[in-house]
C-alpha cells in the first residue's frame, strides 16, 4: 500500500521540482558514461574505478543539471518561442557561452576532486580544452537546436540527459587520456 503512495508522492515532487529530476538524471546518466568508457578501457566489474564513478556522478547530479537547468530558464526567458529559429540562435549562444564554461569548470572541477594542485587543474584545463571544444561544436549545436524547438521546456533537462550519455563516455575518455596522448586521440 505505502509503495504505490511513496511513487506517487516521488513524481509529484519531480513534477513540482523539475531541477530535481535533472540532477537525479544526471547524478546516474554521468556515472553510467564514466563505467562505459571504464569498460571500453578494459577494466570490468571488480577492477572499475568506483571513486572515478562517484566523482562523475557528484558532478553531473550536483554541477551539470544544476548550470544547464539555469541555462534552460534563462534562454527561455530570452527566447521565449519554440521555433526552429529560436533552437538555432539559442544553440548558437549555448556554443559561444554556456559550453566554453561548462567545459572549463568540468577539467577544472574534476582535476580537484581527484585531488590535484591548482595548477594541475589549470594545466588539464589548457591541454584538454579546445581539442574538446571542436568535438563540442560539430555535436552539441545539433542537439541543442532539436532541443530548444521540438522539446517542450519541463522535459528538455532530462533530454539533454539521454543525449548526454555518449558525450559524458567522450569527456570520460577526455579526462583521464594523460596530457601527451590528447593530441594523439583527436
Amino acid at each position: 500500500m505505502a509503495a504505490p503512495l511513496l511513487w506517487q508522492n516521488f513524481k509529484v515532487f519531480l513534477t513540482r521540482y523539475p531541477i530535481a529530476r535533472g540532477m537525479i538524471s544526471y547524478s546516474l546518466i554521468w556515472p553510467s558514461g564514466s563505467l562505459i568508457q571504464q569498460t571500453f578501457e578494459g577494466k570490468r566489474w571488480g577492477n572499475y574505478d568506483w571513486w572515478r564513478v562517484m566523482r562523475f556522478s557528484m558532478y553531473g547530479g550536483l554541477f551539470v543539471a544544476p548550470t544547464l537547468y539555469g541555462w534552460i530558464k534563462v534562454s527561455s526567458a530570452m527566447w521565449p518561442q519554440t521555433s526552429l529559429r529560436t533552437g538555432i540562435i539559442k544553440a548558437a549562444v549555448e556554443s559561444i557561452s554556456y559550453t566554453p564554461g561548462a567545459m572549463t569548470c568540468f577539467y577544472f572541477i574534476m582535476s580537484l576532486l581527484e585531488s590535484k594542485t591548482v595548477e594541475e587543474a589549470v594545466t588539464e584545463v589548457g591541454k584538454k580544452f579546445l581539442p574538446t571544444y571542436k568535438v563540442a561544436l560539430s555535436v552539441w549545436p545539433l542537439v541543442a537546436t532539436i532541443n530548444f524547438s521540438l522539446i517542450p521546456e519541463r522535459n528538455r533537462v532530462p533530454f539533454i540527459s539521454a543525449c548526454s550519455l555518449c558525450w559524458t563516455c567522450f569527456l570520460a575518455y577526455m579526462k583521464h587520456l594523460e596530457h601527451h596522448e590528447v593530441d594523439v586521440a583527436i
